[in-house]
């Protein structure tokens, strides 16, 4: 079967996954109506394309905090890439460097940071950290992921609790006895038991402990699951570097706005002081566009590259990043800008539906 577009991935992993494996990557909170709203909300935007301007040399490179990557899509962090593919994380590290793009790889990877590092050394790479009732273990993996080399640390501010995902209550979630989550094997026998990972993350962090946070590490701080101008103006007042403006996949608080709807309100706020990027809903290289014009730097995708490794591991994702440069290229070309820079809020406008 000829792999034309994203949808093409989402079928055959829908088709070949576990069930259960399937579910826990698919799975939103309650009834989904914000991880849906996420992909509807780009089909209210639409273009206002220019023409005859020459796109005849197009550059879809961008820089992420000073370092260039070959086009704005990243791999945003999720966990557990096992379940898709049996090299895990070590694949996805690998179809990124081979990209040139940058892979957020997650605290709960079923590979060692040791391992992501080892198997793409010199790819761009930032550590996804949630911090744990236990500081230390949380200190120690922002440690390690800067001696290995990884040059951003991306704190998951939206998880105090994990939302409630229907399908993974029903299915009985939890890792099969042959993974672990590698990362934090060393610090609690719990790991093991999935079921009840997310009971070690702390409820009661607030933003004082950004600072705390910036007193370990020279890394540039990121923080993401940001979706309003008050939150946005208090992650620079705190000194991060970056937000990604997320709604967890739809997966933690139904009911939530669409990331593309948010990212506005997010990127007048903070006016240029911090880079701004987006995760949700990417399926196309036509969103990746809008999501430029609407002011973010870059995306990232979660599902997609899931799919990807599901489909042929590390060439398979590969191919969902191609599929995505080059939709992200035409789109770019079709309306009339031949750079990255070209690209503006005079690109779009929201439909009055």
């Amino acid at each position: 079967m000829a792999m034309v577009c994203l949808s093409d991935f989402e079928a055959y992993a829908k088709k070949y996954l576990p069930k259960i494996a399937w579910d826990f990557f698919a799975a939103g909170a309650d009834d989904c109506s914000t991880r849906d709203e996420n992909i509807q909300a780009y089909k209210r935007i639409c273009f206002r394309p220019r023409i005859l301007r020459d796109v005849s040399m197009m550059d879809i490179r961008t820089k992420l905090l000073g370092t260039e990557i070959s086009f704005p899509v990243g791999i945003a962090p999720t966990g557990f890439h096992q379940l898709a593919w049996p090299d895990g994380e070590k694949s996805t590290a690998r179809a990124a460097k081979a990209m040139n793009t940058c892979y957020i790889a997650s605290t709960y990877s079923t590979c060692t940071l040791e391992e992501i590092s080892a198997a793409a050394p010199g790819g761009l790479r930032w550590f996804q950290l949630y911090i744990h009732r236990n500081r230390a273990v949380s200190q120690q993996l922002v440690q390690q992921a800067e001696a290995l080399g990884f040059q951003g640390l991306v704190l998951t501010a939206d998880l105090p609790y994990t939302g409630k995902r229907r399908d993974d209550v029903r299915n009985g979630f939890r890792l099969p006895p042959h993974m672990k989550l590698k990362n934090l094997e060393g610090a609690y026998e719990v790991c093991k038991m999935s079921t009840s990972f997310h009971s070690l993350l702390d409820p009661s962090v607030t933003w004082n402990d950004i600072y705390w946070l910036q007193s370990l590490t020279h890394l540039p701080i990121i923080i993401k699951g940001i979706l309003t101008k008050e939150d946005a103006e208090l992650a620079v007042r705190h000194g991060v570097q970056g937000i990604i403006v997320s709604n967890h996949g739809g997966r933690q608080l139904d009911g939530g706005p669409a990331t593309i709807d948010a990212l506005v309100e997010v990127v007048d706020a903070v006016q240029g002081r911090v880079e701004v990027y987006l995760d949700g809903g990417i399926r196309k290289g036509s969103d990746v566009l809008k999501a430029l014009a609407l002011g973010a730097k870059c995306v990232f995708i979660g599902r997609p590259a899931l799919w990807g490794l599901a489909y042929k591991g590390e060439e398979g994702l590969q191919d969902v990043l191609r599929i995505l440069q080059d939709e992200f290229r035409l789109s770019m070309a079709l309306a009339g800008c031949a750079s990255v820079s070209e690209i503006g809020r005079h690109l779009v406008q929201f439909s009055k539906l």
